[in-house]
């Protein structure tokens, strides 16, 4: 029912949303002596409010159509390489065919499905394709997904990480970024102990929940505090018709959304009530830069409620991956095997969704990897979405993600030379 109310809210909202879009025009248009005015500005300001804090955000588009290489602009296109129901392997491709001999890394960037769409990193992928051959993970929205494309699960979701690497037959990098950090160590332990010659030449794990014990955030107790069935009984709803998952049950984005804004309740107050009177200014820039970042800061995704419920379980109830206690299909997922694929994890200062420390626990369950495999950093000054967006992930973050890979990239070069296989 809770889903089927929140439709309905927003059904009944449409014809004033509707109506103060048409007035907020109305007290734009220069043709109007009313716009010219203190009260004019004022009502547009407000009436924009309005139907921005009402609306509901659709998945925003990549937008990232060139970027710079070698100091020359060039073009980028998506291409869906795999389609999966529930996610989509995406290449940006960018036109380098002037540079016959390019050899620029591949980098996997796994996105966290965790409410926001992937485009969250669109910023992450700008900043890395001058330097990389970018691929990233594009995952669906569950209640456009049918149900004949059946469960997806913590299990499935290890089950297309690994597919997805295994794709570049262990030529890439692969970073994951928040809560995807645990399904791709997992992903790696497996493929190792397997002895799958697809395994990527690093990971780079950034701002994850490895071992939420450590440094645990308000997000962490908060979930600690809860049963498992006090999250399918508060939190699990169905799909309402006519969506085309109709009937699937999830976790759904506005619940996630209300927790997001719950958790800076205040700061999101103030940025509004800045919008309001930047609107009646006529600060169109400062306007605009909160119109980006709340376009897409309020667009979210509804979560399968298999995937959404194991997660909650393995990684924030019961610590399984660091206590040795993670199964993947009845196979123990076992760190200590991690010992060919080098590993880098980053964490911010001042993260409050996932503290100092819980990505770093991964460099502690690796026990069989050798020192020169590792590197860690602690950018300083920043929170969780500056570890992997932002002017100080460009500047400081960036550069050493690349040296970590170009000296790994050069040393499996190396080892497959000597063993005469193609790196």
């Amino acid at each position: 029912m809770l889903y089927h109310l929140y439709e309905l809210n927003q059904a009944a909202l449409s014809p004033a949303r509707a109506a103060a879009d048409a007035c907020r025009l109305l007290f734009r248009n220069p043709l109007n002596p009313a716009s010219y005015t203190a009260i004019g500005r004022s009502a547009a300001a407000a009436l924009e409010l309005f139907e921005r804090t009402t609306r509901r955000y659709r998945k925003p588009a990549w937008d990232i159509h060139e970027t710079e290489v070698k100091g020359h602009k060039v073009a980028v296109r998506e291409r869906t390489l795999i389609a999966k129901p529930f996610c989509n392997l995406v290449h940006f491709e960018r036109d380098v065919s002037r540079w016959r001999h390019l050899n620029d890394p591949k980098i996997l960037v796994v996105a966290p499905m965790a409410g926001h769409f992937s485009t969250l990193l669109r910023g992450t992928v700008r900043d890395l394709l001058p330097h990389a051959d970018v691929y990233v993970t594009e995952w669906q929205d569950a209640r456009f997904v049918p149900r004949a494309a059946g469960s997806f699960d913590l299990d499935d979701y290890i089950d297309y990480v690994t597919e997805f690497i295994q794709f570049f037959e262990g030529n890439v990098h692969v970073m994951a970024v928040c809560q995807p950090t645990v399904p791709v160590f997992a992903a790696v332990a497996l493929m190792e102990a397997a002895g799958d010659r697809a395994i990527p030449r690093s990971m780079i794990l950034m701002a994850g929940p490895i071992d939420t014990r450590e440094s645990p955030t308000a997000v962490n107790r908060f979930a600690a505090g809860r049963s498992l069935n006090w999250f399918q009984r508060n939190v699990i709803t169905q799909v309402p018709w006519p969506y085309p998952g109709v009937m699937r049950m999830v976790y759904p984005g506005f619940l996630q959304l209300s927790g997001f804004m719950g958790m800076n309740f205040d700061r999101h107050v103030t940025a509004h009530r800045d919008l309001f009177h930047n609107l009646i200014r006529g600060d169109g820039d400062s306007a605009d830069k909160h119109r980006e970042f709340y376009d897409e800061f309020l667009a979210v995704m509804d979560l399968s409620a298999e995937y959404y419920l194991q997660t909650i379980e393995t990684v924030f109830l019961e610590h399984k991956l660091p206590k040795g206690q993670m199964v993947h299909r009845n196979r123990l997922v076992d760190p200590s095997k991690i010992q060919k694929v080098a590993l880098m994890t980053v964490e911010g200062e001042k993260d409050d969704i996932s503290g100092i420390g819980q990505t770093f626990a991964a460099q502690i369950l690796c026990t069989n990897l050798a020192d020169s495999l590792r590197a860690h950093h602690l950018q300083p000054g920043v929170g969780h979405y500056g570890v992997f967006n932002g002017s100080r992930f460009r500047d400081e973050i960036v550069p050493k993600i690349r040296d970590f890979i170009a000296l790994h990239q050069r040393r499996r070069g190396v080892l497959a030379r000597a063993f005469g296989r193609t790196a």
